[in-house]
């Protein structure tokens, strides 16, 4: 499980160091990096990326949908290894989408975990944080 908020600025070899207890999480399968709707860097674990992969084949979607989808996905994905001082490189392509230049956050998302741009995370948190207590809210109206 992925969770916390973590702030690192990128080297000049477009590297980010992976939070220490994300690593433990990762272990040696490394991670696959794909394009997030918002925008921003999504990091899988592989066993997750499996699951992703298995659910978006298993379901009833018509085949050219599914084709499209698939490349859409998987054609704009990454697997990436840690280096031996827990960094990864970020693809420029992905950079470029989550408009990261130099200082990034980590935010833990449950079963994966997101790369932001410092300034875009904020915005988000905030947004994220107002609709996550008015989905708690209308939760709790229900009892």
């Amino acid at each position: 499980m992925f969770f916390g908020e973590f702030e690192y600025k990128i080297d000049e070899k477009g590297r980010v160091p992976i939070p220490p207890k994300f690593r433990r999480e990762l272990g040696k399968e490394g991670v696959i990096l794909a394009s997030g709707v918002e925008k921003c860097i999504n990091a899988y674990p592989l066993s997750e990326w499996k699951k992703l992969a298995d659910t978006l084949t298993a379901g009833p979607i018509p085949r050219t949908k599914l084709r499209r989808l698939n490349r859409a996905i998987f054609a704009t994905a990454f697997s990436v290894n840690t280096d031996g001082q827990g960094r990864i490189a970020l693809p420029v392509p992905l950079r470029e989408h989550a408009e990261i230049v130099s200082e990034v956050v980590i935010a833990g998302a449950n079963n994966y975990f997101e790369l932001w741009n410092k300034v875009l995370w904020e915005e988000e948190k905030a947004a994220s944080q107002e609709q996550a207590w008015q989905i708690i809210e209308s939760l709790e109206g229900r009892e």
